[in-house]
């Protein structure tokens, strides 16, 4: 038993032994790299472990580049994939340009990877060019009719322009921006709708795709719909906001002759206060007037008679009113 047992820790250990041997000397990609007429060598394949770059993927990719007749490095294929770099999308995009005569060196197409851009994509873009439908853009023609546009842009990337070069956003931007400057200049919205096509042309007049990942190919109008009549909202708008001033003058102009009123009114009133006082004094006055001399007793009945005819007349006249 102490025999068997001792064998079969041995196999195991013989085992793990064989795993690691065969893990960090992959013998058998080796061998399938020599095979498929790649040159690299069992200790740089043991020394990519060692970096923790898988040698599978660094094979793969150069047997792929091999066939397909590219001249490729390894130590430049491990360096790209360090660097954070997508290594087998790297090496179908330059075997996809070669196959469409498309200039892309491993050096460009290693810089739009690194930029964070699919480089495969960009080069497959290049071959089939992509349609982009843009949203629905509202202008507004000379008339003050609102017109609302859709278009589809089909573009092609620009392989020279995807580092640094700005994006599909951006293009539809730029897009929107025409057609909104195309619209607007129109006289009418019926001449948009005539000829849509003045659309495209104007757009593509003015070299939007500047500066972009992109090379705008075409752009077709592919509807236009008519929506409010923005010119006449507009005069409403005004309409009622000049009714609304209108409106607060005549109410300050109110409030103001409501004032004046009132302050008449106390002025009226503050007059009778003034005679009530007046007549209040009278009969001191009289008074005064008898203890000097100045009024005789003659005087004051015919004063009494004046007053006593003055308020029949005044009851008299009230009658007739009524």
């Amino acid at each position: 038993m102490e025999q068997w047992t001792i064998l079969a820790i041995a196999a195991f250990l013989g085992i793990i032994l064989l795993w690691f041997i065969l893990y960090f000397i992959p013998i058998g990609l080796w061998f399938s790299a020599l095979v498929s007429g790649v040159r690299i060598s069992l200790l740089q394949l043991i020394l990519m472990r060692w970096r923790k770059v898988p040698p599978s993927t660094i094979v793969s990719a150069m047997i792929e580049g091999t066939k397909a007749g590219l001249e490729l490095n390894a130590n430049q294929l491990e360096a790209h994939y360090l660097a954070g770099g997508n290594v087998p999308n790297v090496v179908h995009a330059l075997v996809s340009a070669q196959k469409a005569g498309i200039l892309l060196d491993f050096k460009m197409a290693t810089a739009i990877d690194l930029a964070g851009r699919n480089v495969f994509e960009a080069v497959q873009m290049s071959v089939n060019p992509k349609v982009i439908n843009t949203p629905p853009v509202a202008a507004v023609a000379k008339d003050g009719i609102q017109l609302i546009a859709k278009a589809r842009v089909t573009v092609r990337a620009n392989i020279k322009q995807l580092v640094g070069g700005a994006g599909e956003e951006t293009v539809l931007a730029r897009v929107g921006e025409g057609i909104v400057s195309s619209i607007g200049s129109a006289e009418t919205h019926k001449e948009v709708l005539e000829n849509p096509d003045s659309i495209s042309k104007v757009v593509l007049s003015k070299g939007l795709d500047a500066g972009t990942a992109f090379e705008i190919l075409s752009i077709d109008i592919a509807d236009i719909d008519v929506g409010k009549n923005i010119g006449a909202e507009l005069q409403i708008d005004q309409a009622n906001a000049d009714k609304n001033i209108a409106q607060a003058k005549a109410e300050e102009k109110r409030a103001m002759a409501v004032a004046l009123e009132q302050e008449n009114k106390a002025k009226a009133q503050d007059a009778r206060a003034k005679v009530i006082l007046a007549e209040a004094e009278i009969p001191m006055a009289i008074a005064e007037a008898f203890r000097n001399g100045n009024l005789g007793i003659m005087d004051y009945y015919k004063l009494k008679n004046i007053q006593a005819d003055t308020t029949m007349r005044e009851t008299i006249g009230k009658h007739d009113k009524k």
